[in-house]
């Protein structure tokens, strides 16, 4: 397969680069395009009042001084010769479960490939100190390989949270829907050397456990979530409950 391969935590992380030795080493046509920095948290944001700058960083390998949707907008519409068959975001480097995929540049990458017509995938190796990126590069080898007999549809978006294990000690895989967070801790008050306040975003909600068809609950089981994503945000249930509530406009 073609495949356009970008990531969120930057061109030279260790998860991309050992996602792109693999699946070259198997006969895939990889084209790297991804952000020249650590880029976690953009989500589906656009450079627009700023040029991108593009720099070759290796044999189909480019650098971009942009957000993971800027990289697959300049991957297709810029860079490669040939549209690819797939979009792929990652390894990622920590976990992109439940709510995270709103937030999540690794997700918005894959969700930008949908946008252009193109199957994709986000995968993240679901933990801050990761360490087995061999397991999520095994789990990604199986997955390919299956679908290249079974493939999924143009519009899909399949996003991969594989737990920091061995491979022999995963458990196998769950299909999975997103969880969900409590809320977040407040945001962390202090002050500049000027004595002006400063402020940080503070850490994220726990997880919601317990639901064995959650994302977060597959991890923690030790086994790797895959879950089906789409883009329509619509709260279809609520149409008609609206209609009634907010009447004619005269």
């Amino acid at each position: 397969m073609k495949i356009l391969l970008s990531n969120d935590d930057g061109y030279l992380a260790p998860g991309i680069q050992a996602l792109r030795e693999n699946l070259s080493g198997r006969g895939h046509d990889i084209w790297l395009v991804a952000p020249d920095r650590n880029r976690s948290g953009a989500s589906n944001s656009l450079t627009l009042e700023l040029p991108l700058r593009v720099h070759p960083a290796g044999e189909r390998t480019w650098s971009v001084s942009g957000t993971p949707t800027d990289c697959i907008l300049v991957g297709t519409t810029g860079l490669l010769e040939q549209e690819p068959d797939m979009v792929v975001s990652g390894i990622n480097h920590g976990p992109n479960l439940g709510d995270d995929v709103l937030y999540s540049g690794t997700v918005a990458a894959a969700m930008e490939g949908r946008f252009l017509g193109y199957p994709a995938i986000a995968v993240s190796l679901a933990s801050h100190e990761a360490v087995h990126y061999p397991t999520a590069v095994r789990v990604m080898e199986t997955l390919l390989a299956r679908m290249e007999t079974n493939p999924i549809a143009s519009d899909a978006i399949l996003n991969i949270n594989v737990p920091d294990l061995p491979w022999e000690d995963l458990k196998g895989w769950r299909i999975t829907r997103l969880g969900s967070r409590h809320k977040s801790e407040p945001v962390i008050v202090s002050s500049d050397p000027r004595g002006r306040p400063i402020y940080w975003i503070g850490p994220p909600g726990e997880e919601r456990r317990g639901s064995p068809d959650s994302d977060f609950q597959a991890v923690a089981d030790g086994y790797v979530s895959i879950t089906p994503l789409k883009v329509d945000l619509t709260r279809y249930d609520l149409l008609e409950t609206l209609e009634t509530a907010v009447g004619d406009l005269r």
